[in-house]
């Protein structure tokens, strides 16, 4: 591995890791202070999981894209942003660096570093739920990419914070915070047995997100534009 796509690949490791330490970690200290009210706990879930977010998209996005995110690669990839090769590494990487960022949110608050969520997320309205909110999020990035890029992290932070609040299943939109969330039994868990549901929808909202906004903005007409 060149030092140039090393780079990129330890980008994506610590930036998600970061990310889901944000969330969960933020995620337990809302629920010890809320006292029992979910919905100022949510608040400050979404405020710390928004700040995070545009922080890191702007410190790791010169590096690597600031991804974070399997379906954003996979969208990249259907672009020919990226190729397969490196499509597997950020997607590997994020996965573990999501695992990571959970461990480290669990033993920073004295919890066992992974504890199976015992938080049930599911029915139909779940999945639709992580379909749009991950249908928005791939339109989002695409829609600044093309147009805007020096506003993609405001426009993902601040769209992660209102999907916080607008889709029942809180906007995980993302397979590996998927995955690594059902690792702590805190208020940001997933149960183990939602998890393949959420992964399908999102990676489905995504497709078809990145497939019509090339038909919306086609890149050809973006650089003449330009």
């Amino acid at each position: 591995m060149n030092q140039t796509l090393a780079r990129r690949v330890v980008a994506e490791a610590i930036g998600t890791s970061f990310l889901l330490a944000a969330v969960v970690g933020s995620g337990i200290m809302a629920e010890r202070l809320a006292s029992g009210n979910i919905a100022l706990a949510l608040l400050a879930n979404t405020w710390a999981t928004g700040a995070a977010l545009l922080a890191l998209i702007l410190t790791f996005g010169p590096i690597s894209g600031a991804h974070f995110n399997p379906i954003v690669s996979l969208s990249s990839l259907i672009e020919k942003e990226i190729d397969s090769k490196l499509f597997a590494l950020y997607s590997c990487t994020q996965i573990a660096g999501a695992v990571a960022g959970v461990m480290l949110a669990n033993i920073m608050f004295s919890l066992p570093a992974i504890s199976f969520s015992r938080h049930i997320r599911g029915g139909a309205e779940q999945l639709l739920s992580e379909f749009v909110a991950s249908f928005g999020l791939v339109i989002v990035i695409a829609g600044c990419a093309r147009q805007r890029w020096n506003a993609v992290a405001f426009a993902v932070a601040a769209y992660i914070s209102a999907a916080y609040w607008f889709t029942p299943s809180t906007s995980f939109a993302n397979p590996a915070v998927t995955i690594a969330r059902s690792l702590s039994d805190t208020f940001a868990g997933i149960a183990p047995g939602n998890v393949p549901g959420f992964v399908v929808a999102q990676i489905l909202g995504g497709v078809l997100a990145t497939l019509l906004f090339r038909w919306l903005v086609p890149k050809s007409q973006n650089m003449e534009t330009n």
